[in-house]
């Protein structure tokens, strides 16, 4: 009797693990989406921990805002991008006065959601387009388009090089930071032409820049993460930027065969590739 408990015990162990693996974050299911595209279906899994990113795109599933939809935007060894919902046929006129529209360039946006370092630009990876930082500081996501990574193999001088170039950003972003308080007193200075005063205050502020950051330096990719990059590829340079909300588990050389249409300058495919259908598994 003993040994029978014991090892009914280890069966409810191991069943418990078997759904944790299983599932996401908590025990929670995990939802996957296929997309059925005129080059061949990509299933994609949409994380839990980025329910904002997840919930809007499960909302244009079901409303068929992707069905038709063009892989707009296509960059070899980087990315191919879709979900326009002006690009389905029959929208252009639509799409054309998207484009000339300049006074609301964001559209409809979702709240950021990146979890950097836990999720890198690694190969396979859905993440939300966005507009830049320039008129988008906050990061903003679009609420429509997405693009799945393709990227390119690194090295590790290569990773070495981006994780220095984090460093080189916070400094940045906290030095001018730190300059806006001294604002009036930097035009005194230069309406005074005194320049010296200039440099000794904005050399000391880079200073103290610098020495909060090496006291508290940004995230550096783990062995591991370089790992994945060196092996499966990817664009590090996006990381901590863009939100990343899933990744493809099945039909990646679908989308690596989509990478290699060839585009004009604009990096707008020749040749038309359209999601057919967006479906939810298990809807």
């Amino acid at each position: 009797m003993q040994h029978t408990r014991a090892f009914t015990l280890l069966l409810l162990v191991g069943a418990l693990l078997l759904a944790t693996s299983c599932n996401g974050q908590n025990g929670e299911q995990e939802t996957e989406v296929v997309l059925e595209t005129t080059a061949g279906d990509i299933r994609i899994k949409l994380y839990n921990d980025t329910p904002l990113h997840r919930d809007q795109f499960l909302k244009n599933v079901r409303e068929g805002l992707y069905d038709g939809v063009a892989f707009h935007r296509i960059i070899r060894s980087f990315m191919i991008q879709t979900g326009d919902p002006n690009t389905r046929p029959g929208h252009e006129a639509e799409l054309s006065a998207a484009a000339a529209d300049t006074t609301n360039a964001l559209g409809d946006t979702i709240s950021q959601e990146i979890r950097f370092p836990k999720y890198i630009h690694r190969r396979g990876v859905v993440a939300a387009a966005r507009e830049g930082d320039d008129i988008n500081p906050t990061r903003a996501s679009d609420a429509y388009q997405f693009y799945i990574v393709t990227g390119k193999y690194m090295d590790e001088e290569s990773m070495t090089t981006y994780d220095k170039l984090r460093v080189d950003n916070a400094v940045n972003a906290l030095y001018e930071a730190k300059m806006r308080p001294h604002e009036a007193e930097l035009e005194a200075m230069r309406k005074a032409r005194d320049r010296d005063g200039v440099s000794d205050l904005l050399e000391s502020l880079l200073d103290e820049a610098r020495m909060e950051v090496d006291d508290n330096p940004p995230p550096f990719y783990t062995s591991e993460q370089r790992r994945l990059y060196r092996t499966y590829g990817g664009a590090p340079w996006l990381d901590s930027y863009y939100t990343i909300f899933g990744e493809v588990v099945e039909g990646i050389k679908v989308a690596q065969t989509i990478e290699k249409i060839k585009t004009n300058a604009n990096d707008e495919p020749l040749k038309e590739v359209r999601i057919v259908k967006a479906r939810i598994v298990g809807e």
